[in-house]
């Protein structure tokens, strides 16, 4: 997939360049920025919203939310979707993740009753819950920070 680089002229990106769809999304982001915006998070709603389908239809034993995510990361990884075409609308989901738990803690309210029995189990499962998700978090990222590392040391070494 080609990748346009923008130069500082007036004419902008050559219109052979423009027929990827990286390339259109970039183009986008540089003359519409909250057009680019919407537009990216339409296609990451879309992007889970088909596979949630999917491992419904197929009984998959995982949510198509995680299916998703995975899925996209391998995207990203094979440099199939480059980042750049998703980094607007996933910054802005990030950004605005809060409202997403509304719904969750009315949940909450709804069932005090459920809360006061099971609560300090739920509390646990939670602090437990977290504490593995931080962990296994540091540790890929230290994995990850190494292998760049020996990557980078490597390269300067061949040459």
């Amino acid at each position: 997939m080609k990748t346009i680089h923008f130069h500082h002229t007036t004419h902008g990106p050559s219109l052979s360049a423009m027929r990827t769809l990286h390339a259109r999304m970039r183009l986008l982001a540089h003359r519409r920025p909250q057009a680019a915006l919407v537009l990216q998070v339409l296609l990451l709603t879309l992007f889970w919203y088909a596979c949630d389908a999917a491992a419904r239809r197929l009984h998959l034993p995982l949510p198509g939310s995680v299916l998703a995510l995975g899925l996209l990361l391998v995207l990203l990884a094979a440099r199939v979707v480059p980042a750049t075409s998703l980094r607007r609308g996933a910054d802005w989901l990030l950004a605005e993740m809060l409202l997403f738990f509304i719904p969750a803690v009315m949940a909450v309210w709804q069932h005090l009753d459920l809360v006061r029995a099971e609560g300090p189990r739920i509390l646990a499962v939670i602090l437990v819950g977290t504490l593995i998700v931080m962990v296994s978090t540091a540790v890929m990222v230290d994995l990850v920070w190494r292998w760049q590392r020996l990557r980078r040391e490597g390269r300067t070494h061949a040459r």
